[in-house]
């Protein structure tokens, strides 16, 4: 099989020199490397600014076509904010009905890589659990957290060198264009989720008419200037999941509060608040919100439906055990200092951040504006990275190709996607990572991938204001 996909690939290179454009790569050198994958490596510059100057690779995994003499061609994907290619190993179902189709070909970002990959930049310090930020509000634990942040950011810089710097999204939208050159694609066909849908994005920037069909889903608008307008928004759609959470909870089978409302029953244990969790252990309202705001992703509403019935039976430990957040980043990995690179420039002060959160509380009450905590614990105390070398702006795709854009009405971070000129939005139910997770939980007939595929293999996009229904959670919930 290696032979032959690196020969279908060899022989379109030869026939189109012209796709390679400005980039220059050389093609990959496929070679299998378990769990049905062909992995290679691509070496691109550290500072596409400076192209002669130091270099780095970038990992990439081959999931081979069903039919490799009829593909389609290459479809190029990042499903999100980790390594990707291990992500797939874990859970192949996840993007392998593509396969039906194309070459799907896993890229990892920049910093980033494959199980015992030397392309992996560990950082030594773990980014710290912005559950600090959430428990405790006073100056002195902002400071604290400051100072852990920035060890963690440290360490990255250490153990990234001169890459360091090269951690943004524009950086790694160069590396698309060289992959596509790569592979002798005269556009590029791109699958990117969550982080991925930024670096798709980024291309958009930079690459309109290098661009081929493409579907971003559940990602951030790094062009957006404004960190409270940001914020706003995001803090006003995690109050949208809460009453998606309670109408849910109204009509599901599943869900054990019995016809109680469900944010009545928040509001009536706010009121109670400390909450026993056991001998010796009480539940704050800062924790009871933190849970709460934990468990509005749709595959933990029975979960969040659970702990609260029981804490409103007297029995809190289940919320107290929900309050966990993970770190922003996945542990040991630059992937936090590029988020930072990418969308915090400057973190506000602590008075300052005191002033925003007060006017998020007016416009998310009840759970929302921790949002806010959360996000800036992201990059609280990592310094204010340069301007990128191609500054951010509106990507406009409206002379190019179009591209399609997930958006989940339960997603608290996708929406500003839609704003891309020239974009059509695919309007669904679901939260962030819906094809994924859909494809993790064998969905296949849904109504999101089948408009999905329709548009990556025909060329046929949905009709505007086309919405698909809640289907992960009608699957799983109901």
């Amino acid at each position: 099989m290696t032979i032959l996909v690196t020969a279908v690939l060899a022989a379109a290179a030869a026939v189109a020199p012209a796709a390679r454009g400005g980039a220059s790569s050389a093609l990959p050198q496929w070679q299998d490397c378990g769990d049905g994958l062909q992995c290679a490596k691509l070496s691109v510059p550290v500072d596409w600014a400076r192209p002669r100057a130091a270099r780095t690779d970038i990992d990439l995994a081959l999931m081979p076509a069903q039919d490799p003499e009829h593909n389609l061609g290459a479809l190029v994907v990042n499903t999100g904010y980790g390594p990707t290619i291990e992500a797939v190993r874990a859970q192949p179902d996840t993007v392998s009905e593509l396969t039906r189709w194309f070459n799907v070909v896993l890229v990892e970002s920049r910093g980033l890589g494959d199980r015992g990959s030397a392309a992996m930049v560990h950082c030594s310090v773990a980014q710290p659990d912005p559950l600090r930020l959430l428990l405790a509000p006073g100056k002195a634990a902002w400071h604290s957290y400051a100072r852990d942040n920035a060890a963690y950011d440290n360490s990255c810089r250490e153990a990234a060198g001169a890459l360091y710097d090269g951690l943004t999204s524009w950086q790694v939208a160069h590396d698309l264009e060289a992959l596509r050159a790569a592979l002798a694609e005269p556009r590029l066909r791109y699958f990117g989720s969550s982080y991925g849908a930024v670096y798709g994005q980024a291309y958009l920037e930079l690459f309109p008419h290098r661009t081929g069909r493409m579907y971003l889903e559940g990602g951030l608008d790094h062009t957006e200037p404004n960190l409270e307008q940001r914020l706003t928004s995001e803090a006003r759609a995690a109050e949208q999941r809460l009453i998606a959470f309670r109408d849910w909870c109204r009509t599901s089978l599943s869900c054990p509060l019995n016809g109680d409302d469900a944010v009545s029953v928040l509001d009536d244990l706010r009121h109670r608040t400390p909450l026993s969790a056991g001998p010796g252990r009480t539940v704050k309202t800062r924790r009871l919100l933190a849970a709460v705001n934990a468990g509005l992703a749709p595959q933990h509403w029975p979960a969040l439906a659970q702990a609260l019935s029981a804490a409103k039976d007297g029995d809190a430990s289940a919320l107290a055990a929900m309050a966990t957040v993970t770190a922003p980043a996945p542990p040991g990995t630059v992937a936090g200092s590029m988020f930072c690179h990418d969308f915090m420039p400057a973190v506000p002060g602590y008075r300052r951040f005191l002033d925003m959160e007060t006017r998020l509380r007016e416009v998310a009450p009840r759970v929302g504006w921790m949002a806010a905590r959360y996000e800036v614990a992201r990059c609280l105390g990592i310094p204010r990275q340069a301007a990128p070398s191609w500054p951010p702006h509106a990507p406009d795709v409206r002379n190019g190709r179009q591209v399609l854009v997930g958006v989940g009405r339960l997603d608290t971070s996708a929406q500003p996607l839609g704003e891309i000129p020239g974009a059509r939005v695919l309007w669904h139910g679901d939260g962030p990572g819906a094809y994924l997770l859909q494809g993790a939980d064998k969905l296949r007939a849904t109504c999101l991938r089948t408009h999905v595929h329709d548009y990556l293999v025909n060329g046929v996009l949905p009709d505007k204001d086309t919405s698909c229904p809640r289907e992960l959670s009608a699957g799983m919930y109901s």
